[in-house]
C-alpha cells in the first residue's frame, strides 16, 4: 500500500524512480544522462518555487517574501496588534481576513463580533480583504480566490495547504506574518524535498480523507517528512479530481511537514476555470530530472477506508482490520489513552460494542478537509434513501463556503441531506476546534475533519467530561449513517456515483466580501471592543537568566491543544492576558499559578524592589548561585518561568502556545525536540529561549535553573550553553538553542519580535 524508500532517489521525466542505492550514477549513465544530487535536487518544483520567492541571494538559507497571506479571526487581532505595535501603515500585499472560528458569536457577549468589526475596520484602513462570518472557512476561500500555480501564500492556521493547485502555503504562527506585514521575510533554511509518489487509481468508496490518513499513519512516527516539503508526483495523480487532490493535501499538516506542492494538469487547469481565474493555471511539474530526499511510493489501489481512532491522526487502521478486531484494538487505544489523559475522568471504547460491531454516535463532515463539493455529493449518493434514524446517533453537514451551499441547494442535494435526517450548517470551522457539535460525555464521533487530538471535539476533561474523535472519510460516514451509527466502510455500499458538475458562483462573493487591496485608507479609525487589549511591555533579555519549572510534561508529544486550549479559549484570543488564564489547563491546570507567582518576582526586578522578599527561596537560591557567579545579581539576572516537555509543539499553528506563556512571565522551554518548525518560530518571536536538552534530567516542579552568560551565549551563537539545576546540588546541564538566523537571536535577546521592530 505504502512503501518508503531507505534512500533518496532521482525522478526522470516525472515518471521513473531510480533509487539512490549506490548503483544510480550507472542507471542514469544508461539513459545518457549525466548529473549529481545538488544539480538535480534543483529540477523539484518546490526549488522552483521557493527561489522564485526568495530575496537574499544565497539558495541554502532563504528569505521568502509571500504573494498573499490569509487569517481567521482568532488570529487576525493578534496579528494585526503586533504589526501596529511595530509600525504598520498598510498592507504590504494582499490580506485576507475570514471570520470561520468565532462565527457564532455565542459566547463572551459582544467580544466575538467585536473581533469581526475591528477585522473590518483594518481591512479598510490598512487595505485587506474583509470575508463575513459564515462565507467560507479559510482554506476554502483561499482555494477559491487566492491560489494560483507557482505562488506563495502564508496563512496563520496551521492547515494552510494549496499544494493540489499548484500552491506552496505555509501554516505559521502570527509573529511570522507580522513580519510580512512589516516588509521582512520568512527566513528559513532550504528544505528538504521528498516524493510522494501516486500510483494506480483508487477504488469505489475509498476518498481522499482514506489516502491522507495512510500518509499520516505511514510518516508521523517515524518523522519521514518533517519540515519537508511533500512534492505530489507521479501518473496516480491524473487519476483524481482537483476537490479529491484538495482532501489529500489539506491533511499534509499532520504529518509535520513543512509544505507541499502537486503537479498541475487538465483538471487544475479547470478548476481555475470553473472559479473565473483562468489567469491563475499554468503547467507545474518537476524538470526532466529531478532529486528527491526521500519518496513515499503509494499504491492508490490498495488503500482501504481508513480511521483514526482518539488521539491522533496518526493513530490508523483500515476500518476493515479494525471491524474484525475490535475488542483488542479498542482495548488497546483505551489503555494508551488513559496514560495520556489527566484528570478522574472515565475513557471507553469497548463499551461501543454492540453485538460485534462498532457504534457511533455521532458523524460531522466539516471544514477544510471534509466540507468540499464533491465530498459532499458522494456522501449524498450513499445516504440517499435511507434515514440516520432517531436514536442516538447524528450526521451534521458542514459545506465549507457559500458557493457550494449554493450549488447542493440548486442540485438538490442539500434537500436529500435533510431528507435522510441530517443537519446543513453554515461555514464554520467549530467542529474542528472544539466550538460545534460537542458529543455528549463518552460519546464517539467519526469526522471527516482534519484532528482528532484529547478536547479537541470539545469536552473538558477538567470539568470530568470526556468524548473522544475517529477521523474517517464523508463516504464511510455517510455509509455508518445508512446502518444508523454502526461503523461501515463505503467500499460495503453498493453506490452509483453521479458526480454532478459543479458551478461557482461568483456573485456571491462580489456582493458580500470587502475587497480593500490596494485602497488603504488612512482616515478610517480602527474599532476596538473592550476585549482587545494591547500586548503587555516585555523585557529583553538579561545577561544572566533564574529560570523556575513551572511544569514538566512527560507524554511523548504534547500538543498546542494542550498547551493553549482551543474551542472555550476562541473568544479571548484578543485578549493576551486574559487568555493566558487559560495556559496547560487541560494538561497542567496548577501552571498558571506557578508561572504568575514567580513572574511577580521578575516583576519586582524590574521595579527596582529586591526579588528574595516576593519568592522567599531564592535567598537560599541565589546564596548558591553566588558561590559560582559571585557577579549575579538583580541588576544582571532575569527571572522567569520554564517548561519542560519531551516533544511540544504539534497541531496547531496559534502563537498563543507560546505567547501565553510570555505573558505569565516565560522566558524559555526545555524540551528533547520540538514537534514542528512553527512552535518553535512561535517560541522565537515571542522572545522565548527554545531550549534542547539531549540527556536524560528529571525535572520536578519548582527546580531552579541559572542560566549564565545566556544573552552572550546567545549573540555569540554558542553551540552549547552551560545551565546548572541550583537545588539540585548545582547540577550541571548542556542546554543547545539549535539553528537560528541573525534576525532570530536578536529577536530573543530584545524580548519579542514587537521590541524588535520598536528598534
Amino acid at each position: 500500500m505504502i512503501n518508503l524508500y531507505e534512500t533518496g532517489a532521482y525522478l526522470l521525466d516525472g515518471r521513473t524512480l531510480i533509487p539512490d542505492d549506490g548503483k544510480a550514477q550507472d542507471a542514469l549513465a544508461a539513459k545518457g544522462i549525466k548529473t549529481n544530487k545538488d544539480e538535480a535536487a534543483k529540477g523539484t518544483m518546490a526549488y522552483s518555487i521557493l527561489q522564485a520567492h526568495n530575496t537574499s541571494g544565497d539558495t541554502e538559507n532563504l528569505k521568502i517574501k509571500f504573494d498573499k497571506m490569509t487569517s481567521h479571526d482568532i488570529t487576525f487581532v493578534g496579528i494585526i496588534q503586533t504589526a501596529r505595535a511595530s509600525g504598520l501603515k498598510e498592507f504590504p500585499l494582499p490580506y485576507v481576513l475570514t471570520n470561520c472560528h468565532n462565527s457564532l458569536c455565542a459566547v463572551g457577549g459582544t467580544i466575538n463580533e467585536d473581533d469581526h468589526v475591528f477585522g473590518l475596520s483594518c481591512a479598510k484602513k490598512y487595505g485587506g480583504v474583509f470575508v463575513p462570518p459564515h462565507q467560507a472557512v479559510i482554506h476554502q476561500y483561499a482555494r477559491e480566490c487566492l491560489a494560483e500555480v507557482g505562488g506563495m501564500i502564508l496563512g496563520s492556521d496551521s492547515h494552510t495547504r494549496y499544494g493540489a493547485l499548484g500552491t506552496m502555503a505555509i501554516g505559521e504562527g502570527g509573529g511570522e506574518l507580522a513580519k510580512q506585514l512589516l516588509g521582512k521575510t520568512y527566513d528559513v533554511a532550504r528544505p528538504g524535498v521528498v516524493a510522494i509518489y501516486l500510483d494506480g487509481e483508487p477504488v469505489k468508496g475509498v476518498g481522499p480523507q482514506d489516502v491522507a490518513l495512510a500518509i499520516i499513519g505511514a510518516t508521523f512516527g517515524n518523522g519521514y517528512v518533517k519540515n519537508k516539503v511533500m512534492e505530489f508526483v507521479g501518473p496516480g495523480i491524473s487519476k483524481l479530481s482537483s476537490d479529491y487532490r484538495i482532501g489529500i493535501d489539506v491533511m499534509t499538516t499532520e504529518t509535520t511537514c513543512l509544505s507541499s506542492i502537486w503537479e498541475t494538469d487538465e483538471r487544475t487547469k479547470e478548476w481555475y476555470d470553473i472559479h473565473f481565474r483562468p489567469e491563475a493555471y499554468k503547467e507545474l511539474k518537476p524538470s526532466k530530472v529531478a532529486y528527491y530526499d526521500g519518496v513515499v511510493y503509494i499504491d492508490l489501489s490498495k488503500i482501504r477506508p481508513m480511521i483514526a481512532l482518539p488521539f491522533h491522526p496518526s493513530n490508523t487502521y483500515t476500518i476493515e482490520e479494525l471491524n474484525a478486531n475490535l475488542e483488542d484494538i479498542l482495548h488497546d487505544v483505551e489503555e494508551k489513552g488513559r496514560r495520556q489523559l489527566t484528570g478522574d475522568v472515565q475513557f471507553n471504547l469497548t463499551d461501543k460494542i454492540i453485538n460485534g460491531k462498532l457504534y457511533v454516535e455521532q458523524g460531522i463532515i466539516a471544514g477544510c478537509a471534509g466540507g468540499g463539493y464533491e465530498n459532499i455529493c458522494d456522501a449524498v449518493d450513499i445516504i440517499k434513501g435511507h434515514f440516520v434514524g432517531n436514536d442516538y446517533f447524528s450526521l451534521s453537514v458542514y459545506p465549507a463556503s457559500v458557493p457550494i451551499m449554493m450549488e447542493l441547494y440548486k442540485n438538490g442535494r442539500a434537500a436529500e441531506l435533510l431528507h435522510a435526517g441530517a443537519i446543513v450548517k453554515t461555514a464554520f470551522c467549530g467542529p474542528c476546534f472544539g466550538a460545534g457539535d460537542t458529543p455528549a460525555n463518552g460519546a464517539l464521533s467519526i469526522r471527516h475533519s482534519t484532528r482528532n487530538f484529547p478536547n479537541r471535539e470539545g469536552s473538558k476533561i477538567q470539568n470530568g467530561q470526556i468524548s473522544s474523535v475517529a477521523l474517517m472519510d464523508a463516504r464511510s460516514i455517510a455509509a455508518t449513517a445508512v446502518n444508523k451509527g454502526f461503523l461501515t466502510p463505503a467500499t460495503d455500499i453498493d453506490v452509483e456515483y453521479t458526480n454532478p458538475k459543479y458551478f461557482f458562483d461568483k456573485a456571491i462573493y462580489d456582493n458580500r466580501v470587502y475587497n480593500g487591496v490596494g485602497k488603504a485608507d488612512p482616515s478610517v479609525d480602527v474599532k476596538f471592543g473592550p476585549n482587545i487589549k494591547d500586548w503587555p511591555e516585555m523585557p529583553a533579555l538579561t545577561d544572566n537568566l533564574v529560570l523556575k519549572v513551572a511544569s514538566v510534561i512527560t507524554d511523548p508529544v504534547t500538543t498546542t491543544d494542550e498547551l493553549i486550549p482551543s474551542g472555550e479559549t476562541s473568544s479571548f484570543r484578543s485578549n493576551p492576558i486574559g487568555l493566558a488564564e487559560f495556559t496547560l489547563s487541560r494538561k497542567d491546570p496548577e501552571y498558571v499559578g506557578r508561572a504568575k507567582a514567580f513572574h511577580e518576582v521578575e516583576i519586582a526586578r524590574e521595579k527596582g524592589e529586591h526579588p528574595c522578599e516576593v519568592d522567599p527561596n531564592l535567598k537560599n537560591i541565589m546564596s548558591v548561585i553566588r558561590e559560582k557567579f559571585s557577579d549575579a545579581d538583580r541588576s544582571n539576572t532575569g527571572f522567569g518561568s520554564t517548561i519542560y516537555a519531551i516533544k511540544p509543539g504539534d497541531g496547531s499553528a496559534r502563537e498563543q502556545a507560546a505567547s501565553c506563556q510570555k505573558v505569565l512571565g516565560g522566558w524559555a522551554n526545555i524540551a528533547k525536540e520540538y514537534a514542528t518548525k512553527r512552535y518553535r518560530s512561535n517560541l522565537i518571536n515571542w522572545g522565548m529561549l527554545p531550549f534542547v536538552l539531549d540527556e536524560d534530567f528529571n525535572f520536578d516542579n519548582d527546580d531552579y535553573i541559572f542560566v549564565p552568560g545566556v544573552r552572550d551565549a546567545l549573540l555569540n551563537k554558542d553551540e552549547v550553553i552551560k545551565a546548572y539545576v541550583v537545588n539540585k546540588g548545582m547540577k550541571e546541564l548542556d542546554l543547545k538553542l539549535g539553528a537560528l538566523t541573525d534576525d532570530e537571536r536578536t529577536i530573543i535577546s530584545k524580548g519579542c519580535l514587537i521590541n524588535y521592530y520598536r528598534g
